[in-house]
C-alpha cells in the first residue's frame, strides 16, 4: 500500500536493545489471527487451509515454549474482567484496534460509536521503534472533540512494549485521560505498570515475565504475511523473511516452518504486495 512519509517530531522512541536481534523468549504466544481468514478467503477445501493446518500443527510441537492463542479465549477472558456501561466513544488504535473494539461491541454493547486512529509502531533503522501516522495526519489531529466526552475507551489489540498505548494516552488531555479506560485483548503483564499509570486497563490474557527474553507475542498473520514488520523507508516483512529470528523461535523447526511460511505467501500475496489485511 502506498503511504506517506509522517511527522517524526512528536514520536515517542524505545532504544533499548540491540539493533533488532532475535529475541529468545522462554515462551512464544502467538496469536491465530490466520485460520479464519484463510478459511474465509480461500476455503476448507483449499491447499492454503491444508498449508495453515500443517504450519500450526508444526509451530504446537512444544506447547512449553509455543502456545497459540485463540480470539474467543482472550474475548471470554477479558469479559470476565467486569461490566461497564456503553462508553461516550472508543477509540480503536489502528485497523486491529478498531476491530477489536467491533468485537467486543458485538458481545457487549460497550462501544457504539467507535473512531480510528491510524498509528502503529515501525523500526526506526538503530534498534529502537516509534510510534507514527500511517496517513501522514499527526495523531493530535487525528483524535476527535473529547472535551464534551463523557467516557472514553481506548481499545488495542496487543500491550507489547506499551509504546503504541502510551502514546496515544499521553496525548488526551489530562481531564479527558481521567475519566478514560483502556482495553485489549493480550499482552504482557510487566507492561501494564505505565498503562495503569495514565489509565485502568482491562486485559483478556496477560502473560508474565520480561519482554523478549521470558516472553513474546506475535500475530500468526504476520509470520505469513507482509505485515509483522514495518520500517519508515522500506516495504514491510514478513517474520519468515528474518531467519534469525525464526531460528530463535522454533529451534529445530525453523527451516521447515519457514518453507511453510513461503509457500502461504505466494497463495496470500499472490503479487508479492503486502496485504490489505484482514
Amino acid at each position: 500500500m502506498p503511504r506517506h512519509a509522517p511527522p517524526r517530531g512528536a514520536m515517542r522512541t524505545m532504544t533499548d536493545a540491540e539493533a533488532y536481534a532475535a529475541p529468545t523468549p522462554e515462551v512464544l504466544y502467538i496469536h491465530d489471527d490466520l485460520s479464519e481468514y484463510v478459511c474465509r478467503r480461500q476455503g476448507e477445501a483449499s491447499l492454503g487451509w491444508q498449508l495453515t493446518q500443517k504450519l500450526f500443527a508444526l509451530v504446537r510441537r512444544d506447547p512449553r515454549h509455543v502456545v497459540v492463542l485463540t480470539l474467543e479465549g482472550q474475548i471470554e477472558r477479558l469479559l470476565a474482567c467486569g461490566t461497564y456501561t456503553p462508553f461516550a466513544l472508543a477509540i480503536g488504535i489502528g485497523r486491529a484496534g478498531e476491530r477489536v473494539a467491533q468485537q467486543l461491541h458485538a458481545r457487549t454493547g460497550w462501544f457504539p460509536h467507535i473512531s480510528r486512529v491510524d498509528i502503529t509502531r515501525e523500526e526506526d533503522g538503530h534498534g529502537g521503534y516509534m510510534v507514527t501516522s500511517t496517513t501522514g495526519i499527526p495523531l493530535a489531529q487525528q483524535l476527535p472533540p473529547l472535551n464534551a466526552v463523557p467516557s472514553l475507551a481506548v481499545v488495542d489489540d496487543t500491550v507489547f512494549s506499551g509504546l503504541t498505548m502510551q502514546t496515544v494516552l499521553r496525548a488526551l488531555p489530562p481531564e479527558v485521560r481521567a475519566r478514560t479506560q483502556a482495553f485489549c485483548l493480550r499482552g504482557v503483564a510487566a507492561s501494564l505498570a505505565a498503562i495503569t499509570a495514565l489509565c485502568p486497563i482491562a486485559i483478556g490474557f496477560a502473560a508474565p515475565g520480561r519482554l523478549l527474553d521470558e516472553v513474546s507475542f506475535i500475530n500468526a498473520s504476520g509470520l505469513v504475511m507482509r505485515v509483522g514488520i514495518r520500517h519508515p523507508d522500506r516495504p514491510p516483512q514478513a517474520f519468515f523473511e528474518r531467519p534469525l529470528w525464526m531460528h530463535a523461535w522454533f529451534p529445530g523447526d525453523a527451516d521447515e516452518v519457514i518453507a511453510l511460511c513461503q509457500r502461504l505467501n505466494t497463495i496470500l500475496e499472490p503479487d508479492g504486495q503486502p496485504a490489505q489485511f484482514p
